[in-house]
């Protein structure tokens, strides 16, 4: 599908959509009680649907009514599945249930499409068969197809914190079900770490307390996974948000609200500080989870963005619209996402009239030698890309075309209807 968005104005008022981290992790909480638990708000998207199938292939049972899921777990043993679990373009969806493969008897094979299997999983594998388990790559690469078998024991284990925050998030989400439960060392930096606190937010609403230590993180075994009343409801998504926020600040002269955007563990939430710094009038109140924002003029800042990969297309999308110099920095595990972030961002705002630098490491947008101008630019295959080269477009002379505007579905299926409602320029064609 290609999206074409020409310059335009935005302004009203827009609900935050659900958050793709808590309904990832939900689900699966769901999946490892004993009983059965009612996700409300969650989103539903191709990423959820993963773990939604996934859920179901260890043996629990998934139905979607209106605005809910209603998940019946499949407890701390799962099934074997019957057939290979296709985890599509979700790498929380492979990270997160491969640590749940290795609680179960049998063997289960994990992949996904040509992206995912791209992607590294190599820590995970390594600190599982530590545990005990079987954990391979079918090309010993750390990439998927995965093998993994159990059951595991709990133990210590350590491994880079530098790769992946999710290897954390998968073996704290098993461990409450090894025998012994299980600590977790970290040997280096660990980055995206607020996901890391996400996890352990849902967990603490499944009743499973964990703990950080001096060396990383533990969770003790003896604990069952259960929501309080059998129910559990996600907050909206600020990675998401980042994209409403940036629209405003570019392009809402009578100002723009986001509803739902109430205070979690989410590092995304930064972006309202970052807006801030860039000189956006902008006000969050946090009670009433409404944050307010109007086209403004923007500096540019350096942002460090190791806890927030995914704020870093939004980002050098603002950047491109600033009076000076914005530096990304920080951020080689971006480049590890469902496309390299970096040098997808370098490329496309080039592509649109933006002077961009890059090095392994850092983005760098030039917003004063910069005016943007419509083009056609690739998607990538990555919503993330999809959505900030939209924001791109309300400010571009002239029509911006994106190519693959289908893969939105990953995290914000409405996106486009969205931003149409607010009164931008948009169209879609198959």
């Amino acid at each position: 599908m290609d999206a074409e968005i020409r310059e335009s104005a935005v302004g009203g008022r827009v609900d935050a959509p659900p958050s793709k981290s808590y309904t990832h992790r939900a689900i699966l909480a769901a999946g490892y009680t004993d009983g059965e638990t009612v996700i409300e708000r969650p989103l539903v998207s191709a990423d959820t649907r993963a773990t939604m199938r996934a859920v179901e292939a260890y043996g629990g049972t998934v139905t979607e009514t209106d605005d809910e899921l209603s998940i019946q777990g499949f407890g701390g043993r799962p099934e074997t599945p019957a057939d290979v679990i296709d985890c599509a373009n979700s790498g929380t969806t492979i990270r997160l249930t491969t640590a749940a493969a290795a609680l179960g008897d049998g063997l289960t094979v994990l992949t996904g499409d040509g992206s995912l299997r791209s992607r590294p999983h190599g820590p995970l594998l390594d600190a599982i068969h530590d545990l005990g388990g079987r954990a391979e790559s079918t090309r010993a690469n750390g990439q998927a197809p995965l093998v993994v078998g159990g059951p595991i024991e709990g133990g210590t284990v350590s491994m880079p914190g530098d790769v992946s925050s999710q290897f954390v998030t998968a073996l704290l989400m098993a461990g409450a079900h090894m025998e012994g439960g299980i600590e977790i060392g970290l040997e280096t930096e660990l980055k995206s770490a607020p996901y890391v606190e996400i996890t352990r937010e849902v967990l603490a609403d499944f009743g499973i307390d964990t703990r950080s230590t001096d060396a990383g993180f533990a969770v003790a075994d003896g604990q069952s996974y259960a929501a309080a009343d059998g129910r559990y409801r996600v907050p909206g998504d600020f990675s998401s948000i980042s994209y409403l926020l940036a629209a405003g600040a570019l392009a809402a002269d009578d100002g723009l609200e986001v509803h739902g955007a109430y205070p979690s563990a989410q590092g995304d939430a930064a972006i309202v500080e970052i807006l801030d710094r860039m000189g956006a009038e902008i006000a969050w109140d946090r009670e009433t989870g409404v944050i307010t924002v109007r086209r403004s003029a923007l500096s540019g800042v350096e942002v460090d963005v190791g806890d927030t990969p995914d704020l870093l297309p939004t980002l050098a999308v603002l950047g491109a619209a600033a009076d000076d110099e914005m530096r990304l920095v920080n951020a080689e595990h971006v480049r590890y996402k469902e496309t390299d972030r970096v040098s997808a961002m370098a490329d496309e705002l080039a592509a649109m009239g933006a002077r961009v630098e890059e090095t392994p490491g850092s983005l760098t947008v030039h917003g004063g030698d910069t005016d943007l101008r419509g083009a056609r630019v690739d998607g990538r295959g990555d919503h993330r890309i999809v959505m900030a080269l939209a924001v791109a477009g309300l400010i571009a002379d002239g029509g911006t075309t994106i190519t693959g505007s289908e893969h939105v579905d990953v995290s914000f299926p409405d996106f486009f209807g969205e931003l149409a409602g607010l009164g931008a320029d948009v169209q879609t064609t198959e």
